[in-house]
């Protein structure tokens, strides 16, 4: 029992109060050598290429188990998939398993956002945490240099090769920034004359929205890295024409940027599990999950890869089934879906902005209000054929009664696996029962059931209406300005044949932020579609995704500092 009169650590706190081990000790028991590894400081490494090699075909002899981690729709505040996917893990190892965790690198914007540090928490976090949420390896600042490169090399081509074919209306490559900058959505550059540039509409995203993170993150290699770079469409000419970054000549140097930003980094987690922390798309623009060659090498080295899909299972975990799987080949052997209690108050009451004071305060009938979405949610999954595990992440104001009431409907209700999980204030051992029934799951489930939602060659516009009726819960799809005509040019382009990568709201299972629970009677409306070539599927924009989020009006960055000695607060 906690004494309430001692102050309650902070992550922060707890991640500097914890004896890490030298990275190449950790990891040396699990295959990776002094020379496998190039280093970051004691605590931080990346795998080298060869290294990669070697744990590929290793991965082969090994019959692995995929967990991934989702969740319900979450509050603005999150519900904790990331501790949830570290204390599942160290869990694991805790009962005996060989558990291996690959997680996404936190983006700067996010961070000094609205959600503080993005390692997990409490005793499920990953470490060194500071590093790992503040620049870590660089990898964020190696994309952004390499996506702004070929922003400068296509404007330098527009301005000085008079023989250079592009309608400059239909320039397609923004620039990037790792930070959520609204003043930068929509812009107008190339003025003061001649020296200035071309004069055209621009704009800027966050980094982690950049089709070169999705690329980076289905590659399996340097080599296909830039493959995947040539292909990528900037703009195109005045007869609709795609022109690529390979008739630019910027392959070569934006893929020499990244040549360390495709080797994984490994850390660890507080207890001493090690962890895969690459790339970070987002689920609501992009794919949502960490690199297909983190992955690959975990499963290298351990029996269990657990790893997580960002936001709802709407978002990441369908993206994850029907985009990361079929890309790479990959089958998932249970997902575990993360809940709280916070969560069901805030889908079952009417309220925009929410008051979570009121929620706090609210009881077990606002708990049962919410549990539509939840629901849906695990609805959703077993479409696939994966065993479902539904997670009760616990907060400390949570009473038990709310608590046993979710654990009730989940076992009573709709005959799923469910557990309480503690993970965050007791590490694995408040795992235990959630890590009892994954692996549970796992040896129940059948790689055979597992099943994409559709067909990759059915056309683009029936893959948008499958996700928006079978996951979304819409009773159909409206396309609005030119999305029909994308659609066209998608299709005539060559990308009729690959996943379809939906880019919406993540506060809602509809594409209205301000529905909750599971809204019925409405129509997804689709305001675009465009190719990501390098990364392998087409996007179709929502009418209100937002590839350039803003900070809020106070955002967590006012409450984060550092003193004299380096020492940092309001992190987490």
């Amino acid at each position: 029992m906690t004494d309430p009169d001692e102050p309650i650590p902070t992550d922060y706190d707890i991640a500097q109060s914890t004896e890490m081990e030298p990275i190449w000790e950790l990891v040396e028991p699990w295959g990776l050598g002094l020379d496998d590894l190039q280093y970051f400081g004691e605590y931080t490494a990346k795998v080298k290429h060869h290294a990669l090699e070697r744990l590929r075909d290793e991965a082969a002899d090994r019959d692995g188990n995929l967990v991934l981690v989702t969740g319900m729709t979450p509050t603005p505040k999150g519900e904790g998939k990331t501790v949830t996917t570290v204390g599942l893990g160290q869990t694991l190892n805790h009962l005996g398993e060989e558990a291996m965790i690959a997680i996404r690198e936190p983006s700067l914007g996010p961070v000094f956002g609205v959600k503080g540090g993005a390692a997990g928490g409490g005793r499920s976090q990953v470490l060194p945490m500071e590093d790992i949420n503040l620049h870590f390896t660089g990898d964020l600042h190696a994309l952004t240099s390499a996506h702004n490169l070929i922003s400068a090399m296509l404007d330098a081509k527009l301005t000085g090769d008079e023989g250079f074919d592009v309608d400059v209306t239909d320039v397609r490559w923004p620039r990037a920034i790792d930070m959520n900058d609204r003043a930068l959505r929509s812009l107008v550059i190339g003025l003061g004359g001649k020296t200035g540039g071309t004069p055209r509409e621009d704009s800027f995203l966050l980094t982690a929205a950049s089709e070169l993170m999705a690329a980076l993150c289905m590659a399996d290699g340097l080599g296909d890295l830039k493959e995947r770079i040539g292909r990528i469409i900037v703009a195109y000419d005045e007869d609709g024409g795609p022109v690529t970054v390979e008739d630019i000549e910027a392959t070569g140097p934006a893929a020499m940027l990244l040549r360390d930003a495709i080797k994984p980094n490994v850390v660890q987690t507080i207890e001493g599990t090690p962890a895969f922390i690459h790339g970070g798309p987002f689920a609501n623009i992009a794919h949502g999950t960490n690199s297909l060659i983190a992955d690959k090498a975990a499963f290298g080295m351990g029996d269990y890869l657990v790893t997580e899909a960002g936001f709802g299972s709407d978002l990441g975990a369908e993206k994850f089934m029907n985009i990361v799987c079929r890309l790479g080949e990959m089958t998932p052997n249970a997902v575990v879906v993360v809940s709280s209690v916070r969560a069901l108050k805030y889908h079952g009451e009417e309220m925009w902005p929410a008051d979570f004071d009121a929620i706090d305060d609210a009881g077990v009938e606002a708990v049962e209000r919410g549990f539509e979405n939840l629901d849906k949610h695990v609805s959703n999954l077993r479409q696939f054929g994966v065993p479902v595990v539904v997670a009760v992440n616990r907060f400390p104001d949570d009473t038990d009664e709310e608590v046993q009431a979710v654990v009730d409907h989940c076992e009573e209700d709709l005959d799923v696996r469910v557990a309480e999980s503690e993970v965050f204030e007791k590490g694995s051992e408040g795992g235990v029962d959630l890590g009892e029934r994954v692996i549970d799951a796992v040896e129940a489930s059948d790689e055979d059931d597992f099943e994409f939602l559709y067909d990759e060659e059915a056309p683009i516009a029936d893959k948008i209406e499958t996700v928006a009726t079978e996951i979304y819960g819409a009773d159909g799809v409206k396309f609005t300005g030119g999305a029909l005509d994308d659609i066209e040019r998608m299709e005539r382009l060559g990308f009729g044949d690959v996943p379809v990568c939906m880019s919406k709201t993540f506060h809602s299972l509809s594409d209205d932020a301000t529905k909750k629970g599971a809204p019925t009677g409405w129509e997804l409306e689709i305001s675009e579609v465009y190719p990501s070539a390098g990364a392998g599927f087409v996007v179709a924009l929502t009418a209100d995704a937002l590839t350039m989020p803003g900070l809020p009006e106070r955002p967590a960055a006012a409450d984060m500092d550092i003193d004299d000695d380096g020492n940092i607060e309001g992190l987490f």
